[in-house]
């Protein structure tokens, strides 16, 4: 569980600080429901940019942002993207929730917050004191460099130097400090021992989101009941939701389909990773392309007990349909070949490369389940191209100037050949290996105990449960806080 245990001193100084900023902090049901939010706040949004630095912006921490770069509002429905089957090959509908309308254009920032609030508003993280270090694997470190900025606390933000060159030119202008840690998307242990480093200073607070029990709490809230809320808001008659599929990443969002098995039990479950490196598969390792997923270990907070598929993407499909969905050429095709409407053609932007490598892994478990056209499998987009607009000039330059014909050959050969290789149904047995593989990375190297991993795989009621429940318990201290400030009755 995550400890909410008041440390008083620290908690008064973060309150004047936050009195001081004019901060009021959300609750995870107004998260869920912003349309709880205060008017006079809902009121002042109208007059903020999506991506200003202004503490009015964690009440855009929400799946149901407007989809407005400036000014947006809240709407009922999350902004999402459904793929046709003409697109995807497979006849049952896949419905992808878009994070591009979140702040700084990511839903990490929504993770990034679910692990720092519970420390703040407790006093356990001293905003006058403590630095607060985002060991991330490009998007997290982003989300919580703004919050903290919006909090008015200092950060350190640590990801792969071969990240794209988009996350490094907005972090600098953000956090307090950027550490480039060596190689690519999959070098996870580099940053880990990066953070062992920092901690011997007091003065830095590690917020990882490969063990923070505050990242599943908000995604299991916020993004599992956006995701049934979508279902239900576009279900036809006779519709099933059949399934859910997300990259690991840190696993935080994998919680939110923690939530809907329990809405939805008949639902299949499935964690994908880059087939360049197998671990949950093979037990393998390597480098791969598909940023915004990080490998070589399982995450701590990953629930395997509850996950049902493991499908591994090749991060070539990734890179290709980047490029197809992207450039003039490939929407030329989208629109003649395929006879997609202008709309869905702007709205396949919002795919960043973990989000593609999401909606493949729809396609090749709707492919393994012969799903039909009464099914639905949901995903979200964690980022969108803008991300990316530097690894497409990198394609362009790679392989030369795109084409109707390589745009054609781009989606047969990445989407509509996809095949059902490289992809496991989980047995009992097989969660369970999986499930071990932690021990050699929480236990061996950070510092966790074999009864605390044990706990994980046995005592749901006691772990997993017991978080995705905490999230009243923390939304009366962020109320208590923000009464404490006062800020909310003088804006």
């Amino acid at each position: 569980m995550i400890d909410l245990t008041i440390h008083q001193a620290a908690l008064e100084r973060n309150i004047q600080k936050a009195r001081e900023n004019k901060v009021v902090i959300p609750t995870i049901a107004q998260m869920e429901h912003p349309e709880t939010i205060p008017e006079k706040i809902q009121a002042k949004l109208k007059h903020v940019g999506l991506w200003d630095v202004d503490p009015l912006n964690l009440f855009r921490i929400t799946w149901k942002n407007e989809a407005k770069a400036f000014g947006g509002g809240y709407q009922a429905v999350p902004n999402y993207v459904e793929l046709p089957s003409s697109l995807t090959g497979v006849p049952c509908r896949i419905l992808a929730m878009a994070g591009k309308w979140f702040p700084t254009g990511c839903h990490k920032v929504g993770a990034s917050f679910g692990c720092l609030a519970p420390r703040l508003v407790t006093g356990q993280f001293d905003a006058t004191y403590h630095h607060a270090v985002w060991p991330s694997t490009g998007n997290y470190c982003r989300g919580g460099a703004f919050n903290s900025k919006l909090l008015a606390c200092d950060s350190v933000a640590i990801l792969p130097a071969e990240m794209s060159r988009e996350r490094f030119e907005w972090l600098s202008q953000i956090a307090g400090q950027v550490i480039a840690t060596p190689g690519c998307e999959s070098n996870v242990k580099e940053i880990f021992d990066k953070t062992w480093e920092l901690r011997q200073d007091p003065a830095m607070m590690i917020f990882n989101q490969f063990e923070e029990m505050g990242n599943p709490l908000w995604h299991y809230n916020v993004t599992g009941n956006a995701l049934a809320e979508l279902f239900e808001a576009v279900k036809r008659p006779g519709d099933n939701f059949a399934g859910a599929c997300f990259t690991s990443g840190s696993a935080g969002t994998l919680s939110a389909g923690d939530l809907l098995k329990e809405k939805y039990p008949q639902l299949k479950l499935a964690v994908g990773e880059a087939l360049q490196c197998p671990t949950i598969l093979e037990n393998g390792f390597g480098g791969h392309r598909i940023e915004g997923i990080g490998d070589k270990h399982i995450p701590w907070i990953h629930n395997v007990k509850n996950t049902d598929m493991a499908i591994a993407i090749d991060d070539e499909d990734s890179q290709r349909l980047l490029r197809l969905f992207n450039t003039p050429e490939g929407q030329q095709y989208l629109k003649e070949a395929l006879g997609l409407d202008t709309a869905l053609i702007e709205k396949l932007t919002w795919l960043g490369i973990s989000g593609i490598a999401n909606v493949l892994c729809c396609i090749k478990m709707a492919k393994y389940y012969e799903l039909t056209e009464h099914d639905v499998v949901a995903t979200v987009l964690t980022d969108s191209a803008d991300m990316y607009r530097s690894r497409i000039q990198e394609l362009n330059d790679l392989h030369g100037a795109y084409s109707l014909e390589e745009a054609r050959l781009d989606h047969a050969l990445h989407i509509l050949a996809l095949k059902t290789d490289s992809l496991l149904e989980l047995r009992y047995t097989d969660r369970k290996r999986i499930h071990n593989l932690k021990y050699y990375t929480w236990v061996e190297q950070q510092g966790r105990t074999v009864e605390e991993l044990n706990a994980l795989w046995y005592d749901t009621a006691g772990t997993w449960d017991a978080v995705h429940a905490q999230a009243a318990e923390l939304d009366a201290l962020i109320d208590a806080f923000n009464e404490a400030t006062g800020v909310l009755k003088t804006l």
